[in-house]
Parts: C-alpha cells; sequence; structure tokens
C-alpha cells in the first residue's frame, strides 16, 4: 500500500515499524459543540485506513482524543477556552460540556459505522502526564517558565515547520504572530498556561495553577499509549497541520529524538458554495440534521466519492445523488441473496478475482476510494448484464457476495434490507427470475402479484431486479 506522506509530500509505500501491527493516533474533536458534515468527512476518512490496513491484516492500535480543555477560541494561547464558553452559556459545568458532546460523537459515529478507537484520552484525564511531559521539555531545554507559563523555545528545534513547509523568518512576519513580552521569541508556543482567576478548569503544577496548552496535549497522550517511541501513523484535518501538528512534532521529537510518527495523513475540508464548512462562518450542517434527511449509507458514500485529500463540495444534489448510488448497491446485494438461495446454473463461471485485483489496486494507491467505488460500480454492470443473459450461477452469486462482503469490510456501508427479507420472498423472487430467464412471462407475473401480496415490491430495472419492503 501506498500512502501520501505529508512530512516527505510524496507517496510512500507503507512499512509499519512493527511487522503486522500499527499504531495510528487521529486528532479527535474539541467537545464543546455537535460535530458537522467537515468531521464526518475526516473520521470516516480515518476510518477507511484503519478497516483497510484491518482488510490487509494489520493488527491496528487507534488511539483518537477528545480535547476537553486548553483549546481556546480562535485556537489562540489567550482567551477564552471554548469549553468553558459553552459551558457559561449552557449554564452547567465544563466537564458536563464535555460529556454531553462526547455522547453526541459517539450517537454520530455509531450511526455513520465509524468504528470506535480503542481508546479516546481526554486531556483532563491526563494532567499529570502532561505536566511530566513539560518537565522533561524543561530539563531539556527546550522549554522555559515564565510567570507561571511554559513556552517552547522554537529556535532549540531547527527542524520547525518541517511538515507544514513554513520557514520561521515568514513565520515571525506573518499575522499570526503576536508580540508577548513573556515569549523569549514570538514563535514560541504555550506547553502550559497560567490560569487567570475566572479560567474554570486549572490545575496546580510546579509553575503554579494553570492548564495545559492545546498542542501539548496530543503530544503527552499519543507519547503514553503508543509505546513513548515513533508510531506509524498521524491523521489530522487540514487546518491542524499548522500550528497544532506542527507544534506536537517539535514537542515530541524534543523528548523522543527522532520522528514523532513516520506517516502523516491529513484529510482536507467540506466545502458549501465555495467556502469551508465551519462553526465560525456558520454555513455547518450537522451530523444529525444529515441523518434527519438522508441514509447513515449514503451519507459515508457520498464522503467516500471523493479522495479524503480532495475538496468536497456539500450539496443537496450531491447527497441525492449519493443516496440513488447506495440504493444501487443496495438493491444490487439484495438481487445477490436471493440469485445465490436459488439452484440457478450457467455455463460460464464468473471471474470475481478480477473485480478484487482492481479494488486493491485502487486503495493501494493512497486509499482511491473513488476509484474504488467504479470497479464496484463495473462489477453490478456486469453481474446484471450476465443475469440478463442467463449466465450467471448460484455459485458465481455465492462468490460474488463473498467479495462483497470483503469490500464492504472497507466501505462500512450498513445495507438495508436484507434481514427484513425472510427466505421464502427471497425464493419467491428467485423463481420469477428463473421464470423471467425462460420467458414465462405468465408465470413472472403471477409470481411477482404473490410477492406483493405478502407486503414486498419487485423492480426491474435497466441494472437488474430490486427488492423492498411496501
Amino acid at each position: 500500500m501506498n500512502l501520501y506522506n505529508t512530512l516527505s509530500k510524496t507517496k510512500e509505500e507503507f512499512k509499519p515499524i512493527n511487522p503486522g501491527k500499527v499504531g495510528m493516533y487521529v486528532c479527535g474533536p474539541t467537545v464543546y459543540d455537535h460535530c458537522h458534515l467537515g468531521h464526518a468527512r475526516g473520521y470516516v476518512s480515518m476510518d477507511i485506513l484503519r478497516r483497510y490496513l484491518e482488510y490487509l491484516g494489520f493488527e491496528v492500535r487507534h488511539i483518537m482524543n477528545y480535547t476537553d480543555v486548553g483549546h481556546l477560541v480562535n485556537d489562540e494561547e489567550e482567551g477564552e477556552d471554548k469549553i468553558e464558553k459553552r459551558a457559561k452559556a449552557e449554564k452547567i459545568n465544563p466537564i458536563a460540556i464535555a460529556d454531553k458532546y462526547i455522547t453526541s460523537v459517539e450517537e454520530d459515529f455509531t450511526a455513520l459505522n465509524i468504528k470506535p478507537a480503542h481508546f479516546n484520552p481526554r486531556p483532563t484525564k491526563y494532567i499529570a502526564q502532561i505536566i511530566s511531559f513539560v518537565e522533561m521539555l524543561i530539563k531539556k531545554g527546550y522549554a522555559y517558565e515564565t510567570n507561571g507559563s511554559v513556552y517552547f523555545s522554537v529556535e532549540k528545534f531547527p527542524e520547525y515547520g518541517k511538515l507544514s513547509g513554513r520557514n520561521t523568518e515568514d513565520l515571525i512576519s506573518g499575522s499570526r504572530v503576536e508580540i508577548n513580552p513573556e515569549k523569549r521569541n514570538p514563535l514560541d508556543f504555550a506547553v502550559w498556561i497560567n490560569a487567570p482567576k475566572e479560567h474554570i478548569l486549572k490545575w496546580e503544577s510546579p509553575w503554579g495553577i494553570g492548564y495545559p496548552g492545546w498542542h501539548i496535549e496530543c503530544s503527552a497522550m499519543s507519547y503514553d499509549l503508543l509505546g513513548q517511541a515513533t508510531f506509524d501513523i498521524h491523521g489530522g484535518g487540514n487546518e491542524n497541520m499548522f500550528p497544532h501538528n506542527e507544534n506536537e512534532i517539535a514537542q515530541s521529537e524534543a523528548i523522543l529524538d527522532k520522528l514523532m510518527a513516520n506517516y502523516w495523513t491529513h484529510w482536507n475540508m467540506v466545502n458549501v458554495e465555495g467556502k469551508k464548512m465551519g462553526k465560525s462562518l456558520g454555513n455547518f450542517t450537522t451530523i444529525k440534521d444529515a441523518l434527519e434527511k438522508y441514509n447513515p449509507g449514503a451519507i459515508r458514500l457520498w464522503i467516500i466519492s471523493s479522495h479524503y485529500r480532495s475538496i468536497i463540495d456539500y450539496s443537496e444534489k450531491s447527497l441525492e445523488q449519493a443516496y440513488k448510488n447506495f440504493q444501487k448497491i443496495n438493491d444490487f446485494v439484495l438481487n445477490l441473496e436471493a440469485v445465490a438461495a436459488g439452484n440457478v446454473s450457467a455455463a460460464e463461471n464468473f471471474n470475481a478475482d478480477s473485480f478484487r485485483e482492481k479494488f486493491e489496486a485502487a486503495m493501494d494507491d493512497d486509499l482511491n476510494t473513488p476509484l474504488a467505488l467504479s470497479v464496484v460500480y463495473e462489477m453490478i454492470t456486469d453481474v446484471n448484464k450476465k443475469i440478463a443473459e442467463n449466465s450467471f450461477s448460484s455459485e458465481d452469486a455465492k462468490k460474488t457476495l463473498a467479495l462483497w462482503k470483503k469490500m464492504n469490510s472497507v466501505f462500512g456501508f450498513v445495507l438495508s434490507g436484507q434481514a427484513e427479507i425472510p427466505e421464502e420472498i427471497k425464493k419467491l423472487v428467485q423463481e420469477r427470475e428463473s421464470a423471467r430467464r425462460g420467458k414465462d412471462f405468465k408465470k413472472s407475473d403471477d409470481l411477482r402479484a404473490l410477492i406483493e401480496k405478502k407486503g414486498y415490491i419487485v423492480e426491474d430495472t435497466k441494472d437488474g431486479s430490486s427488492i423492498k419492503q411496501k
């Protein structure tokens, strides 16, 4: 498998540190609100990566944090914590806010069939480890304390900017840097922040009462949960490449004296009318709102119909098309089950392996899910044509179903209808299909009427027959 590595700006053959095992850390959401479709895009993409690694036989240790403290408004180092701001608005405790929206995230992820991470660390439960990490940075000369806050010294880390491709001279002259008299260098960033009186979430530390900086949290948690060593894959959104991921690298590699992660994988944004979907612009659609209108499988299909590194445009039209494509796949699988349940023979054998090879070639090329889906659509067309020509047997259907299930272990679609359609109905559908093949149209029509009487509808389209409940 070749995976695009943001660190090298090239596709690289994926080689795990430990044979057969993969350590994977993904930056999770800051839990102060419901997730929107931009979040869905990212976490479905990382789910596809994990699923394909597992398809290839790897054992994946997947970490995704929940940020529940330290992420300040506008990603700044001074000001109000996003969670505390929401807590004040809802008039409840900040931890209760985090708990509430973690539950919301888990509901959304379950609906979209995103596999749960093996660990979901929260910074508020990692304060001791974070303080220990900061102490190590100070001891090694990479960080310094000023007035109760601790800053990372960027000049001590010459490779700063290697992920995002920015150099320190441009950063100093750039708009993101504000003068802070506590810092030795304008680029230095906070790893521990002195808490003002009004700040709610704060803890005792060797430097006074304070709270962790946003960036130090991921460094400390990945260090603790992935072996205090280089790990395989770090995932996150493009918008977090700088400064968040860049600062993670500086902190972690200062401690490790080697790479934090071998592969950096970043997903791209969701756009609405040419602008990034986001809370700040108010142009977002929550996952929950989308699920009110669309099948979760259709939302998942919409996401993976675009490559994870490309911008994806959100519109009602794009979701409607995804729903149609999802139904096409769903109907195809139901039809395969009906054929497999029968006793149909054919002179030719269907070559399912050719589709498996094409699917794997697409996924091996940096998770090219649009191309992998095109293989499925090609298979649907080919199979339906063979069914119409009476050259597709029940054994062919069983082989194709097995291949589909293997492919779908990566796609992660939860199809509708299979469980609801009784075996009796499937057999009637198969009898009808045999009658159609034999051009016994009266029997075909009689069986359609019987199926409908039992509460199911058979539809014949150019893509074959499908069945669903009335």
